[in-house]
This record gives C-alpha cells, structure tokens and sequence, in this order.
C-alpha cells in the first residue's frame, strides 16, 4: 500500500515525498482512513510505529478543505503529556503542512508565556499543547476553544499516569459537544477504556501491534549487578563498546544527576533531562545529543514518550521502571522505523519485582548474561527499595497534595486545580 491509496490531497503527498516516505506504517494505514471520513478513532499503537502522521495527516488534509476564517480560531486541539513530545508534534505538523495554509503553534509550561500567547493572537488553527498551561491561558481569558473541531489525546495512558485526569476532564466542558474526537494510547488499561467512553462517540478502533508488545528490531537483554556497581558498569558498557550514542533512564531525578556528573568525571560527554531542568537546558541537551556532541543523556520517564531520535543504537535502564508499562516505552526510543537496537536493563535484586512485572506484561523472560566482577551477591535481598522509591500502583489512593499557593483567578472556568503529586510532572505541564 502506498500513501497515495489513502486519500491524502496532492500537498500533503508532496509533503510526504519530500520526508523520503513511501509505505504508510499499519497504523497510519489503519487511523487514517476513518479519521478522513471524520469518525472518532481509538487507536493503540507501540511507540516507534509512526501514530503521530497517524493523525496528524487527515487532520491537516480535513482543517485545509474547510471553511477558513479570517480570525483563525482553533480548530484542532491536541493535547500530549509533555514538552518534548508538544514540540516534536508540532515540528511534524509544520513539515506535513509545508506546503498548506494552516497555522499551528505548541503551548507549554515552564517557559515565558508571552512569546506563546503573541503567537496565539495571530491566529492558530492547530494547537498542541500540555494540560497546565492549556488551563493556565484559558483561565487568564487568552484562550478560547469553542471553535475546536477536532480534539486529540495523544499518548492518553502517560497522561493519566502524571495525573492529568481531571485537567482532562476541566478542558472537556469548555470545548464544543459536536467534534471529532481522536484518542491515541500505547496500552488499554480499564482507566483508558473508562476515559475513552466519556470522550468517544461510537469510535472506531484501531490496533497496529498487540498491547505492550515490544518491536522485533530491538535486542533485549538484562545485566544482573551489584547495585553499588551500575555506574561502573555503565561507564565501562560506554567507553569498551566505544559507544557514540546512548540513552539512559534513571528513576528520579537525583540519580540522573549523580550518574551524569560520574560520566563526566570519566571522561563522557553527558547530559541529564529531567522535570527540575528549564526547558532551555532540556533543549540545549537533546539538541547537542542528536548532533552528536553529547555521547549519553540520562533522563527520568518524563523523557519516555517524548523524545523522537532516530536511529538511537542504545538505551539502557539504570534502573528498572516501577511501572512496568514504562519499560516498553523507554526501550521503544531505539529500533524505531525499521531500525535495529540494542536495550540493556541493569537489574540488582531488589528490582526482582519490577524485573517480573516487566517480564509478566511483556510475555517474555528477558535473557540474563553475567558480566565478570560486577555480578550481585547471591544472598542480596530481593525487598524493593525503600525510600519513597518503591513498587507504584496505578489505581492506589494518592497521598494528599500539599496546598497550591500559585494565585489563580477566583472565576476561572475550570474550578480549582489539584497541584501535581509528582514535580517531573508538574514541570511539564
């Protein structure tokens, strides 16, 4: 199948072409589709599989055949987890759209509002944007979504795990009842599927590979270790494989900054990425890793979904996710569009549970290989860590949230906002 059997106009195919694309991926073949013919789609994809064109496409293909006014309301909303992720949606809408008249813009927080809301008042058709400071603009009156037309939430499991639910829920009452309604999701969980019925009108489903699968193209592979030696070892890892680019996950925010300043200490040119870094540094360091000049970044899972780097050779897991469910998504950053790659897990005893959950949702048993001097003692606990660190389940009740001094206008339209239980996730908002 080609993208020329998909109905897509002769700009957009132009577009295409000019990207070196020929074959849509199965989701794009599957989402696109319907989403012309202007039903409301649910779609799961795996990370890497191309979703993003999935409905970017037929929404710049639908908004360029209708009706424009000269004020450019938004007529397209897209809502995404976090900054890295907006901006890479909106870097693929502007290059989709080259050679259409459509405007798009993308909004997020912890950078100066002001150059965000200038671009608003030019007129936008396309906004993709992060809940908080959707709200934020919204409330402050500088935002005004009564003319959306087609709303999509992308990466909807990964923003119901940063707790964006009733952020979700507020924007809801204050877009048009009669849209398009789009829901892109890398898993099904019952919380998705709940979200899903309140939002969807008679959706079509879509699935391109089967639920928390992980792509073929992609070597895995668990090194058991003394957790005391997983710096030396990743270090070691980096500097005897020589290599040039590499990926590596951490659990917080700390241990990204720690494992960083020893990688540089050794002498690799390292950066971290994480929730407490502006978003100047956040972009200076994934520049400086895709042009090279940075060898690894360290980033906690705010980077799982966001990050779009082709042809990364290697990602590793300092530590394994507490949430098995990230696993899939971090390792999902290499072997992506037909690639192979290489994901390596440092495991030491007290992760066994996280390794079984990981292996439980996978369907699979992750290969172990030992590596001389690093192995963990045998009688080594298998507790999880403590310290705030351990096993998170989804649907536990939260902790309750220390007050939100942020001044906010006493008649905004959303209510009052619950503060974030997470910082990397209030961060991104």
């Amino acid at each position: 199948m080609s993208f020329n059997s998909l109905g897509l106009s002769d700009a957009l195919l132009k577009a295409i072409s000019k990207k070196g694309y020929t074959t849509p991926s199965p989701i794009q073949q599957k989402s696109i589709p319907p989403i012309l013919e202007g039903k409301d789609v649910l779609a799961s994809a795996q990370t890497g599989t191309g979703k993003t064109a999935g409905f970017t496409l037929p929404i710049l293909q639908i908004l360029s055949q209708g009706k424009h006014l000269s004020h450019r309301p938004i007529r397209a909303l897209i809502l995404t987890p976090t900054r890295e992720l907006a901006a890479q949606i909106l870097a693929n809408i502007k290059e989709y759209g080259e050679f259409l008249d459509l405007r798009s813009t993308v909004i997020f927080g912890g950078v100066n509002q002001k150059p965000q809301v200038a671009q608003l008042r030019q007129g936008i058709d396309i906004l993709v944007a992060t809940p908080g400071r959707l709200i934020d603009l919204q409330n402050q009156g500088l935002i005004t979504l009564n003319k959306v037309e087609i709303l999509v939430l992308d990466e909807a499991d990964r923003m119901l795990d940063m707790g964006f639910l009733r952020d979700i829920e507020r924007i809801m009452k204050v877009l048009p009842t009669k849209r398009q309604n789009l829901m892109f999701s890398a898993t099904f969980s019952k919380d998705i599927k709940k979200l899903a019925m309140g939002i969807l009108n008679h959706p079509v489903q879509v699935e391109a590979t089967p639920e928390n699968t992980t792509v073929d193209a992609i070597t895995q592979k668990v090194y058991p270790v003394a957790k005391e030696k997983k710096t030396e070892l990743v270090i070691k890892l980096i500097t005897e494989g020589n290599w040039k680019q590499i990926l590596v996950f951490t659990r917080t925010k700390q241990g990204a900054n720690k494992l960083t300043e020893s990688m540089i200490s050794a002498g690799i040119q390292a950066a971290a990425i994480h929730g407490n870094k502006g978003q100047g540094a956040r972009t200076k360091a994934l520049a400086g890793f895709k042009n090279g000049s940075l060898t690894a970044l360290v980033a906690t899972d705010i980077a799982a979904r966001g990050l779009d780097i082709p042809l990364l050779p290697h990602v590793v897991n300092f530590e394994l996710p507490n949430i098995p469910e990230d696993y899939v998504h971090r390792i999902g950053r290499t072997g992506r569009a037909g690639a192979n790659g290489e994901a390596i897990s440092l495991f030491s005893p007290d992760e066994t549970i996280f390794l079984r959950d990981i292996e439980k949702l996978i369907g699979m048993k992750l290969p172990k290989e030992n590596i001389k001097g690093f192995e963990p003692d045998p009688n080594a606990s298998t507790e999880p860590i403590k310290q705030g660190q351990g096993r998170q389940q989804r649907n536990s009740t939260p902790r309750k949230p220390k007050t939100d001094t942020t001044n906010r206008s006493s008649n905004n339209s959303f209510g009052p906002r619950r503060p974030s239980q997470n910082n990397d996730r209030r961060s991104n908002r």
